[in-house]
């Protein structure tokens, strides 16, 4: 009977766990798959599927779209995708290029997979511009090019000079520093992912924070409708927007390591979505106001 009853208490356990295994599987799974929500009044849409590891963007005057695919160990690439769909690998051979911004008539790109050069494309050839390590988000406003690194406690802020090819650190011993932006207050805003948070660049060299309380912030963008914020989460991830009053405004949820957000030219935005491989459009309601600043809502077709 002792045998009999330990048999029975052995299945038991074995059915408890598989249960608990499988429901630990299920809320995995629904996370993965459940749809992006968008705030009342945006829309949100899958426009480009199939992009390995999306980070960053940067719409072309032709109509097309360079994406940056964040791959690591020389696999990454800068793919172009053409206005009618059609796919270039303009650049291969990289480890996890991350950051990439108009400059110079061209474009320059980072790569946040070790120690690697901060590089400028232009008419088909791709010049070193300076070395860092593992740098990530990249910001030009025509007579400097700053770039920060993403490491732990040994990242720098740094300024490159267009005119005289000198490189200053402007800061040092970072740590998860990813995304930067320029406000047209003229504030140069970063985030601290681990952390999560954003600073100001400040003289003082205090760099106060300017928001606080985020989930893995990562890239950033100011614009006529605030300052943008996507949370680099595997899961659950949201794009947020702080409008000029301080509010924060969720306009999408359940993203899957969303990464760049840019204009798309067309009064709305570009999402690359890496963990899901695509890129999103985001189109935003026609009165702007409408926008709730709330966590879910209803259902996206295609998302």
């Amino acid at each position: 009977m002792a045998r009999a009853l330990r048999a029975r208490i052995a299945k038991v356990l074995v059915a408890s766990t598989a249960g608990v295994l499988a429901s630990a599987l299920g809320f995995f799974a629904w996370q993965s798959f459940y749809p992006v929500q968008a705030a009342d009044g945006w829309d949100v849409q899958v426009l480009h599927r199939s992009v390995d590891k999306a980070a960053s963007l940067l719409p072309q005057a032709d109509g097309s779209l360079l994406v940056s695919r964040e791959l690591d160990d020389g696999r990454g690439s800068i793919l172009k995708i053409t206005a009618e769909g059609d796919r270039v690998v303009l650049i291969e051979g990289l480890s996890k290029p991350d950051g990439m911004v108009a400059a110079q008539g061209g474009w320059v790109f980072s790569q946040e997979g070790g120690k690697a050069p901060v590089s400028l494309a232009r008419d088909g050839q791709v010049t070193r511009l300076f070395d860092g390590e593992s740098v990530q988000g990249l910001w030009n406003d025509g007579d400097y090019l700053y770039a920060i690194e993403d490491r732990k406690g040994n990242g720098r802020l740094m300024r490159y000079d267009w005119h005289s090819g000198q490189l200053d650190v402007l800061r040092s011993g970072l740590t998860e520093t990813e995304g930067l932006t320029r406000c047209s207050d003229g504030r140069l805003l970063y985030t601290e992912k681990s952390a999560g948070q954003i600073r100001a660049l400040s003289e003082d060299g205090q760099d106060p924070v300017v928001a606080s309380g985020l989930r893995n912030p990562t890239f950033l963008l100011c614009d006529q409708r605030g300052l943008w914020i996507s949370e680099d989460s595997t899961h659950r991830a949201r794009l947020l927007r702080i409008d000029a009053d301080g509010q924060r405004h969720t306009v999408l949820t359940f993203l899957k390591a969303p990464q760049a957000i840019v204009p798309d030219g067309k009064g709305g935005y570009l999402l690359a979505e890496g963990g899901r491989n695509r890129v999103l459009r985001l189109t935003p309601p026609i009165d702007t106001s409408t926008a709730q600043a709330q966590d879910v809502a209803p259902d996206v077709p295609g998302a």
